[in-house]
């Protein structure tokens, strides 16, 4: 079930739409926001709301690679694996997030801290390698700077 909250901001969303179902990529985001990620029941929840199937709902949420159909940790670690950051020091800085984090590619922290994922590009080859945590973007990331950067983030 939606919340009140939640189904407020979905009704802005509809407003500037054309269609109710055109909102359900802002709908998705909206409940991921206050709950973390997209339940199950949230894609019941969210198709009911906006009067189409939870198949269409289910299709939109597992195209996006941003849309977290399972829990993630407090703060999302975005990898770039793009030619450019593969070429400038990837596999040192994928190696040592691991290391560091004590988890793979795609798992989740002990302590819920952080989530780690691939993105197929930052859009800055020209300071690659790169990794985004949250919506803070780092660039020319070299192994010895993770500590100073994993530290702001508690």
């Amino acid at each position: 079930m939606l919340t009140a909250i939640e189904k407020k901001a979905i009704d802005h969303e509809i407003e500037l739409v054309p269609y109710k179902k055109a909102s359900v990529i802002e709908a998705l985001k909206i409940v991921q926001q206050h709950r973390g990620w997209i339940s199950d029941e949230s894609i019941e929840a969210i198709a009911d709301y906006l009067e189409i199937s939870p198949a269409e709902v289910d299709s939109v949420a597992t195209f996006y690679n941003l849309i977290f159909r399972k829990p993630v940790g407090r703060h999302i670690i975005l990898l770039c694996d793009s030619i450019s950051c593969y070429v400038m020091g990837y596999r040192l800085l994928h190696k040592a997030l691991e290391e560091k984090l004590h988890i793979r590619m795609g798992q989740t922290s002990e302590d819920n801290r952080f989530t780690l994922l691939p993105n197929v590009c930052l859009g800055c080859c020209d300071h690659a390698p790169a990794l985004m945590i949250d919506k803070d973007l780092y660039r020319d990331v070299e192994p010895a700077l993770l500590d100073d950067i994993l530290k702001k983030y508690t």
